[in-house]
């Protein structure tokens, strides 16, 4: 910890100090050893002053935030002969119309998307976009829409993957469960070690994976116009009817292959990550993405229904596509390898943009507080580790297997894309005349309607087959967000107290013992904690741990003007630690005041219900668990008991 005396404090507060820690060394031999576990895991961690380093390069985003949608390559044409197959051969005749109809599709919501970036540089994901034009309850719509389907994209990528894998080597088909499991926990520390750590872990498999459908695309166009070389024979036959070829059907099909879009809003999501200026690199990179996907998607659809290749239980289409090409040649497990990697790597993209969605959330206190905590790499950790949690839920109870999750799958995600293109609509529209953009409202209004017109084809046609799981649970993530935003209303209206109540509140003054009063803002529960220690004691520290530079300046600004004659010393933690530099400041003082009796007093608020305490951080029971072994130390705390 250094100790720096704070010259710009006021003359009267000449006593008050400004600590800025370090991360906290652990004293025990458990407590080394698991910060050396962590360290090896995660890395050292950084300074809050350093989250302007961690911006991305277009390079790099594209492999960060668009591996969801590349990868989709490698199923979306799967899924449409699933059902088309249902109809037999002649169903065929319908897989390129289809296709081109889902490009036409992407562009439409790539050329929109990119409006909302250059309107957005600050981050246009669906859930801000809404909640800005269309107000709050369709913004709710937006983010749990979002919520569900970037929770799907893992478990279906990462079970995509382990097809895949399970399709080069037939033995792991028994442990698919268990690999997938494994692969989201290592994406996941692969994330908590910061955002410019992971672009570059994933940006070697996305490339390669893009190098070797490229390749495998143009050696299949070769085969079909006879040049070069000769395809392998396909070993399976179109299955006799069972369905008829209906309108239902062909849009079934044209619903699954819809999947092919999902995480194509993710680069809007996280335009603040781009490095400056950043509206101009997300839009390059989107546009750049949606011709890579468009390209491969396309080539993949019509090679597919050149070769006649039929979705089969134990063996992916492109595994089939790349056998009939190249044979098992060397290329073929380059494929399948890069396939599985991008398939896995997939999921990162949700893990980018899943917490960011999840922070904003809590900022506007829709969400716990926690998922606004930074880690010791500058991510939103408690997020990521949510994510991780409940996708890897998914994966054991629908066992790793794509066809079992794809229903439920892209409901979501179409819904959001619906609400964010209205609401951009709607931003141009209600501009004055002069600043009216209309060619850039009509392809957000274009946006919205197609979008809206698909979302309306995914409910109806995957109605049975799962989506309406998604269309109830939509609901209940709305009303516990609606929830958690009363809770905290309601703590905020009874902590509230207004500089006149501080200043002419009643003191009374005793001389005892040191006492510190440590708190973390200035609200009622402090004033409380603050007015009995001068019950107590007259040799009475106040001490706040600020996690950012802003707070620091805010508290010691509120405090000037609260007129509170009682020394200030604000702890400046920029590695966003509160408990450590508490105690260690603590246990400073402790040693200073000659090692006799210190009280340490925290005010704490009770929540009116018990099931609201784990909305909040309980910092207070944490500090009192860690100087309970301090030697002369007291700890006592104020509590201020919410009402019903």
């Amino acid at each position: 910890m250094r100790l720096i005396r704070s010259g710009d404090i006021p003359s009267r507060k000449r006593d008050s100090y400004r600590y800025i820690t370090e991360p906290t060394t652990p004293q025990t031999l458990v407590g080394r050893a698991l910060r050396s576990v962590r360290r090896v895991l995660i890395g050292r961690p950084l300074e809050s002053s350093q989250a302007a380093h961690q911006h991305l390069s277009k390079v790099q985003a594209l492999a960060v935030f668009s591996s969801d949608a590349l990868s989709s390559t490698a199923y979306a044409t799967e899924e449409i002969l699933l059902i088309l197959v249902l109809a037999g051969s002649a169903a065929y005749n319908y897989v390129i119309p289809i296709g081109i109809a889902i490009a036409a599709l992407l562009g439409i919501v790539v050329f929109s998307y990119r409006q909302t970036v250059h309107a957005y540089p600050q981050g246009g994901g669906s859930y801000i976009v809404t909640k800005d034009n269309l107000g709050r309850s369709p913004s709710l719509l937006a983010a749990s829409s979002l919520m569900t389907d970037y929770i799907l994209t893992v478990a279906v990528s990462i079970s995509a993957g382990v097809a895949a894998i399970t399709s080069a080597f037939t033995g792991t088909r028994p442990y698919a469960v268990e690999i997938a499991v494994t692969a989201i926990v290592l994406i996941m520390i692969a994330n908590l070690r910061g955002l410019q750590e992971s672009g570059r872990i994933f940006a070697v498999p996305t490339y390669l994976f893009v190098f070797g459908m490229a390749i495998l695309i143009v050696l299949g166009f070769a085969g079909w116009l006879g040049i070069g070389i000769t395809p392998h024979r396909v070993v399976d036959t179109i299955p006799p009817a069972t369905h008829g070829l209906t309108l239902f059907l062909i849009l079934r099909a044209f619903a699954s292959g819809c999947a092919a879009l999902t995480g194509v809003e993710a680069i809007s999501d996280g335009v603040p990550a781009f490095k400056e200026p950043r509206d101009q690199n997300a839009a390059k990179t989107l546009v750049a993405m949606g011709l890579i996907l468009g390209s491969m998607f396309l080539g993949v659809t019509f090679l597919s229904q050149h070769y006649h290749l039929v979705p089969v239980e134990n063996e992916t289409l492109i595994s089939q596509l790349t056998r009939v090409v190249v044979g098992t040649s060397p290329f073929y497990y380059f494929v399948q390898a890069a396939t599985a990697a991008i398939l896995l790597l997939a999921a990162n993209t949700s893990f980018a943009d899943f917490p960011r969605l999840a922070y904003f959330l809590a900022r506007d206190r829709f969400m716990p507080r926690q998922f606004t905590l930074r880690g010791d790499r500058l991510g939103y950790s408690t997020g990521i580790a949510v994510l991780a949690l409940t996708s890897s839920a998914l994966v054991i109870i629908f066992g790793a297997n794509v066809s079992h999750l794809i229903p439920l799958y892209a409901v979501g995600v179409f819904i959001s894309f619906t609400l964010s293109q209205a609401s951009m609509t709607y931003r141009w529209w209600r501009m004055d005349t002069a600043r009216r953009n209309y060619v850039a409202m009509f392809i957000n209004g274009l946006g919205a309607l197609t979008t809206g017109v698909v979302a309306v084809i995914i409910i109806a046609t995957k109605f049975v087959g799962g989506a309406w799981i998604i269309l109830l649970l939509l609901p209940f993530i709305i009303v516990n967000l609606l929830g958690i935003r009363r809770h905290y209303d309601n703590v905020a209206a009874q902590l509230r107290l207004t500089l006149e109540q501080i200043r002419n509140r009643p003191v009374t003054w005793t001389r005892d013992s040191a006492t510190v009063v440590a708190l973390d803002r200035l609200n009622r529960p402090a004033i409380r904690a603050i007015d009995y220690a001068q019950t107590v004691s007259g040799d009475i520290t106040v001490v706040h741990v600020a996690e950012e530079g802003d707070d620091a300046n805010e508290m010691r600004e509120k405090w000037d003007k609260a007129g509170i004659q009682l020394p200030l010393v604000i702890i400046e933690s920029p590695y966003r630690e509160v408990l450590g530099p508490l105690v260690n400041y603590i246990e400073e003082l402790h040693r200073s005041k000659g090692g006799g009796t210190l009280t340490v007093i925290l005010p704490e608020f009770v929540p009116a219900h018990w099931y609201e305490i784990f909305l909040h951080n309980q910092t207070a029971w944490r500090l009192r668990a860690a100087l309970w072994s301090h030697p002369g130390i007291a700890v006592t705390s104020v509590p201020y008991h919410l009402k019903r």
